[in-house]
């Protein structure tokens, strides 16, 4: 194995335009926190690094939460009273409110406006919603759309199914010459949103696929997890292992043209906190570092106080503060090569100065040791001028 690579060496033309072609090739795949999309993505990430894939039985208790019903979806549309598609699944997954109940019905459009789901502000962008843990049904489409939808009857049809299945995740594991690890964990439940996280996704994939070519002190867990009951989920499996996570990673929206922002651990002065601060002050201004807080993505969980676990979380742009964030605007314009590249290179280097890091022990604690006999110390005594002995002692 070739000890990991400086990043300065890596090759930021090829892996900029492989990191894209990754979140490319998984954009148009309708993913949610349980189904189909989840395994599919798991499955085009295994051309690359050989990931376990885990299936969890609906119905498991979770601590507090439980695994939910699978969902998965065929198609959804609304039609007008000439029988064309006004709002079509086809053309955009996230034209179905996330997790809707099955539905066929025909109706006024007074009574289908409650279903309904716009941006007033940004009329051309399409938003994106869930109902995870509500029964309900619904549709997002452009403002302009909405206003231009005429008085008459509707056929609504959502194909979806809410059944015993499973919830998926990938994991791969990477042993070190230590059995201490570094977590790298992503959220991979998102459908067409490049940034969040398609991103964090594609990042924490070639990660993998480099470190397994490495040579590594720490051992690495790389997890590919649906958001919030992903790694609820898979901190209740793995109770009895987390304390061997010594340092840990999440990544989301790490793919747009903004500087970077790193979030800490709840402890706040971790060992990874100390080292991506470090290597961010590389990357010039607007690099912004902001205390922990218990509202963001999968790094309240391993921080939640019952694990209080050393990860932090890397992105650029906080999300939730740019406009596109959770609308159609998130798409493949809105992510740059350049910036899932810079990404890449400095979560490896932060895992360059974690891997370099030592605490070094005293061998020969007991009195002074002799510095004459290593002709560390002048052979003529007596004199005051001692600044050189001293600061070796």
């Amino acid at each position: 194995m070739k000890t990991i690579v400086a990043p300065e060496r890596v090759d930021l033309g090829t892996v900029e335009q492989e990191l894209y072609a990754l979140v490319a090739d998984l954009y148009p795949i309708c993913r949610s926190i349980t189904g189909d999309g989840v395994r599919e993505t798991l499955q085009r990430l295994q051309r690359f690094v050989p990931l376990s894939v885990h299936e969890v039985p609906t119905g498991t208790p979770v601590f507090d939460w439980t695994v939910p019903p699978e969902w998965n979806i065929r198609d959804a549309y609304v039609k007008n009273s000439r029988g064309e598609r006004v709002v079509d699944f086809q053309e955009s997954n996230l034209h179905v409110v996330n997790y809707s109940v099955p539905v066929h019905e025909k109706m006024t459009l007074e009574e289908l406006k409650p279903h309904l789901f716009t941006l007033p502000d940004n009329p051309e962008w399409i938003p994106y919603r869930t109902t995870y843990y509500k029964r309900s049904w619904g549709f997002c489409l452009r403002h302009r759309e909405l206003l231009n939808l005429p008085e008459g009857e509707y056929d609504v049809c959502i194909e979806s199914t809410l059944a015993e299945g499973h919830l998926t995740y990938g994991e791969l594991f990477l042993p070190g010459e230590k059995p201490d690890e570094i977590l790298v964990s992503t959220h991979v439940c998102h459908p067409s949103l490049a940034n969040d996280n398609l991103s964090g996704v594609a990042v924490a994939c070639f990660l993998a696929k480099h470190l397994s070519q490495s040579s590594r002190r720490y051992s690495y867990r790389f997890l590919f997890i649906p958001g919030t009951i992903g790694a609820i989920t898979w901190l209740c499996i793995n109770e009895s292992g987390v304390s061997r996570i010594k340092h840990g990673l999440v990544l989301a929206g790490v793919g747009d043209a903004g500087p970077f922002s790193y979030k800490r651990s709840r402890r706040g002065n971790t060992d990874i906190d100390q080292a991506a601060a470090h290597v961010l002050r590389q990357f010039g201004q607007g690099v912004r570092v902001i205390d922990f807080s218990p509202y963001g993505y999968d790094e309240r969980q391993y921080c939640s106080p019952g694990f209080n676990l050393p990860v932090g979380r890397l992105s650029r742009t906080l999300h939730g503060t740019f406009p596109e964030y959770h609308t159609s605007a998130d798409n493949l314009s809105f992510v740059h090569p350049r910036s899932l590249a810079e990404s890449f290179t400095a979560c490896l280097s932060i895992f360059s100065v974690l891997e370099r890091n030592r605490a070094y022990t005293n061998t020969n604690p007991k009195c002074e040791p002799q510095l004459g006999t290593r002709g560390l110390y002048r052979a003529l005594g007596g004199s005051t001028d001692n600044a050189s002995e001293l600061a070796m002692l």
